[in-house]
């Protein structure tokens, strides 16, 4: 079976300039984790939820027992406002970065002659959750993992 069997020809994709906010927006609308990043017809990258997740800091835990002073007490609800905040603020920030500061430049791809076969090794070589199709340097598809499962659930029935 062939990659063009199982593809997905509607593909959603973003541009470089999109923003990280309409493509948290694009991912949660259409309910996928993962678009090619398209600029003037051609893939440039690949930008995913892990991409997104990313952009997050997460402060370490240091696992050092705190206990705090009566003084301290009254500060550490104060302290922990100005967090909330300062989170908010980053939140913000963070809906207005383009997507080509957070997309991964090297594209995998595939092509929709090769066989399911080749897409897993590929996705399994280059840990990856989706493959765009590409023929003749044009976008004509994607296949996902579970695009290759669904395949090959047919051929066994």
């Amino acid at each position: 079976m062939n990659v063009r069997d199982v593809m997905r020809k509607d593909v959603i994709t973003c541009s470089p300039d999109d923003t990280v906010g309409s493509l948290s927006k694009i991912f949660k609308e259409s309910g996928i984790s993962g678009v090619p990043v398209v600029e003037k017809g051609k893939v440039v990258g690949i930008v995913s939820e892990t991409d997104l997740i990313k952009l997050f800091k997460v402060p370490e835990f240091s696992g050092e027992l705190w206990l705090p002073s009566p003084l301290e007490v009254i500060e550490v609800p104060l302290r922990n406002l100005f967090r909330i905040e300062e989170f908010r603020k980053d939140l913000e920030e963070m809906k207005l970065k383009p997507v080509r500061d957070i997309m991964k430049k090297t594209v995998y791809s595939i092509s929709p002659d090769d066989t399911l076969e080749e897409a897993s090794r590929r996705m399994v070589r280059h840990r990856v959750n989706r493959l765009p199709v590409i023929e003749n340097d044009k976008l004509v598809g994607i296949i996902a993992r579970c695009d290759i499962i669904m395949g090959l659930s047919t051929i066994q029935e």
